[in-house]
């Protein structure tokens, strides 16, 4: 009756380590959108994300290798969301939002720094 008991403790113990293991976060398809309040819209993000420059003159093109400032607030604030330019994987790859870093400077933010769900966002 012992062996019973402890191989009945050890598949639970087991089941319990699968479950956690199982678990993982939510992804930003599971997450609630964006949402719009005082004429903008707003998104939770990493706090601390870095906001990308743009490629030459045109606002239209995100420069993954020029950092031009960071995002420490959480939520904030985006401008509009661009698909089809550098990949960046997450739930959409190819995404980049709109937006200005908390020192003043705009640019873009990776769609993979944002935890809401970005679909209603405007297109730019």
């Amino acid at each position: 009756m012992r062996r019973w008991s402890r191989m009945g403790a050890v598949v639970a113990s087991a089941m319990i380590a699968v479950a956690v293991v199982g678990t993982t976060a939510p992804t930003a398809s599971a997450a609630g959108g964006c949402w719009q309040g005082s004429g903008q819209w707003w998104c939770n993000n990493v706090s601390g994300a870095p906001v990308y420059g743009t490629m030459g003159a045109s606002t239209q093109y995100p420069d993954p290798s020029r950092i031009v400032g960071y995002m420490n607030s959480n939520p904030s604030w985006f401008i509009c969301k661009m698909d089809n330019q550098n990949w960046v994987g997450g739930p959409h790859p190819t995404r980049w939002e709109f937006t200005v870093a908390d020192n003043g400077q705009y640019g873009w933010m990776k769609d993979t720094a944002i935890s809401s769900e970005t679909d209603p966002l405007p297109n730019c």
